[in-house]
């Protein structure tokens, strides 16, 4: 295996499902793995653990989870705390129940890496559960708005006997006939996008609409809304007195009035002003941290993981050496990952030979002395460390300078570090801060020094105009010197963005949820003008006749939009604000949503909402007065 281990196959499970929180290929021995040449990545002591260790503990059944955190407690102190005695502070090991590790991502996430926050599951399903929402509101207004039409009908059909119920079920059973076309629709389009979507969100290829659970959730779905959408205009249609509906007598007033119509809008534009400033916000935080200044040169560098095996190893500095000499190649670098990592490690320390615990611990880097050229760390202190493996000094940031109380970085220089791994090792330089781990936490006190361990990969820094055929050449030149190893090089920008994977890829489906909402809003608006185009259409005749001027009249509708729109902004966007700002407080380094977010959001609802209503309200001005007039 890779050059290290000769094992025997003992047996073969069936593959797991993909949402597993367990993927492996491969099972090998904690006990087999210690053979490996570079089993120093892993822990084989207690006192060796860290955050990133897992222990899967199985329990007899029916045991109280509170007697398992005593006996964790009881445990921790024993193993981790009791032989202890430089300092105050103390670790324990934490339990979890595996049923709760597949949507936590306070301890890192499963081996898998793909935890999903229930948060974020709860914020899509609040959203989709808002679209059907402004779906149904606009059903209503249309079906309202629709209902004075079919005024003569419902007369007549009282007339010949039809009961109030009949005519509640008929009104329901064309909503249900509406409903589960519109549904037959949304699968054929949503098959469709299957495939878009699990490429942009990386949904398994699993993953299909029809299934049990899919299927029972649409048909809940489409009773919900046949119940939401059809009730209202059901018991409004049923409720017309047969005399009036028959001398077309049937007004505003008969179907609800136009006041429960502008409170339905005003809640679709809320929705969608909440939306579009939720949008907006998330777009403009993950714009600063995709292109937020890390501290360090991320572009063109190209990273390979090292072989582990002695032979592979003995091969490593005349690679090295190799690629530097390859046009493009600026430096090259090993480490044990890039300045901004997820797999960072920690340890507790003594200062300049104090047995007093600091009070907190440091992240640990393992890198040689070319890594500050590689990733153009700049210093404010001192210099590196002087090349080699068995080089005894270190190199600190600046937040580690600040935390131990030093006020100018040049006093650090020459102070000691002590760790109980390394002994006494001196601060020979500090670097400027750069970015650890991602954007959601802050800069951590950190230490870099070098080691035999930071041959784990190579960064190579690539610049000059033939990026492409550099790489090229990179990769000739490990397959030449590597033939037994595939080649699996990467960008560090790439590994970098996968720290925002998630928010990017929820960022687009923001906006698609943001563009739909609009587009139902307007759709919404355009059922009210079209309702009050027919309410008002003898009071638009007779202002005609008197002379008012087709702006008025236009004016006369669009003044209705305006306000809805304003009441909506006023309802939406405190609360998107609030919710927005506390995704923001998850983020270390974040944005200060500006008024600008809230005067673009209601300057785009204002500007589509006129031209929403300036089609239905013209068309409303230029009718012939003596039409709107002659039943009169």
């Amino acid at each position: 295996m890779d050059n290290l281990l000769t094992l025997k196959v003992a047996g073969v499970i069936q593959d797991l499902p993909s949402n597993t929180d367990l993927p492996f290929k491969v099972l090998i021995s904690y006990v087999t793995w210690k053979k490996n040449p570079k089993s120093y990545n892993y822990s084989y002591t207690w006192d060796e653990t860290s955050s990133d260790c897992q222990v899967y503990i199985k329990f007899p059944p029916n045991v109280l989870q509170s007697t398992v955190e005593g006996q964790m407690l009881s445990f921790s102190e024993k193993q981790f705390n009791s032989n202890n005695k430089r300092t105050a502070r103390k670790r324990y090991a934490v339990a979890q129940p595996l049923s709760t590790i597949h949507f936590d991502t306070s301890f890192g996430g499963t081996l898998g890496d793909h935890v999903t926050s229930r948060s974020t599951l709860r914020t899509l399903s609040l959203i989709a559960v808002l679209i059907v929402v402004m779906a149904s509101i606009n059903f209503i207004n249309l079906s309202t708005a629709q209902s004075v039409g079919r005024s003569k009908e419902v007369g007549v059909r009282k007339v010949l006997g039809s009961s109030r119920r009949q005519l509640i079920g008929l009104v329901m059973c064309e909503t249900a006939i509406i409903v589960l076309f519109s549904a037959g629709l949304a699968i054929g389009v949503a098959e469709v996008a299957l495939p878009l979507l699990k490429h942009i969100a990386s949904v398994p290829e699993s993953i299909g609409l029809f299934n049990a659970g899919t299927m029972l959730c649409l048909a809940l779905v489409i009773v919900a809304v046949v119940l939401l959408s059809g009730i209202y205009p059901a018991i409004i249609v049923s409720g017309f007195k047969p005399v009036q509906a028959l001398k077309n007598k049937i007004n505003s007033a008969a179907v609800g009035g136009i006041s429960l119509r502008r409170v339905l809008v005003v809640t679709q534009f809320a929705i969608s002003q909440l939306l579009i400033i939720g949008t907006a916000i998330a777009v403009k935080q993950m714009d600063f941290v995709n292109n937020a200044d890390l501290g360090f040169n991320k572009e063109a560098v190209l990273a390979i993981p090292c072989p582990a095996d002695s032979i592979g190893l003995s091969r490593l500095n005349s690679f090295k050496q190799q690629v530097l000499t390859l046009q493009g190649v600026k430096a090259a670098s090993f480490s044990a990952d890039a300045p901004s990592s997820s797999h960072n490690n920690s340890s507790n320390f003594y200062f300049n030979h104090s047995d007093k615990d600091p009070g907190f611990d440091v992240f640990m880097k393992i890198a040689d002395a070319d890594y500050f050229k590689t990733f153009g760390l700049r210093f404010i202190a001192g210099r590196g460390y002087a090349p080699g493996d068995t080089a005894r000094e270190l190199v600190i940031n600046e937040t580690m300078v600040h935390k131990l109380g030093i006020k100018n970085a040049n006093d650090a220089l020459g102070k000691t570090l002590t760790f109980d791994s390394y002994g006494n090792l001196p601060m020979v330089g500090v670097v400027a801060d750069f970015k650890t781990n991602s954007m959601r936490e802050e800069i951590k006190p950190l230490v870099m020094y070098p080691s035999k361990q930071s041959e784990q990969q190579i960064a190579i820094k690539i610049e000059g105009p033939k990026f492409a055929k550099t790489v090229a050449l990179v990769q000739s030149a490990w397959e030449k010197k590597y033939p037994e190893y595939a080649y699996t090089g990467f960008f560090v920008d790439d590994s970098i963005a996968k720290f925002y994977e998630q928010e990017n890829q929820l960022e687009l489906i923001y906006k698609v949820f943001a563009l739909i909402a609009i587009f139902i809003s307007c759709l919404g608006l355009y059922g009210l003008v079209s309702f009050m185009a027919v309410q008002r259409t003898r009071e638009v005749g007779i202002r005609k006749i008197l002379g008012a001027s087709t702006g008025s009249i236009v004016y006369l509708f669009s003044k209705e939009f305006l306000v809805l729109i304003v009441v909506a902004f006023v309802i939406g966007a405190p609360v998107a604000w609030y919710l927005m700002n506390g995704w923001l407080q998850t983020f270390a380094y974040r944005i200060s949503p500006g008024l600008w977010v809230f005067a673009a959001a209601i300057a785009t609802s204002l500007l589509i909402g006129w031209f929403t209503v300036g089609y239905k309200a013209l068309k409303a001005a230029l009718a012939n007065p003596v039409d709107s007039l002659r039943n009169e």
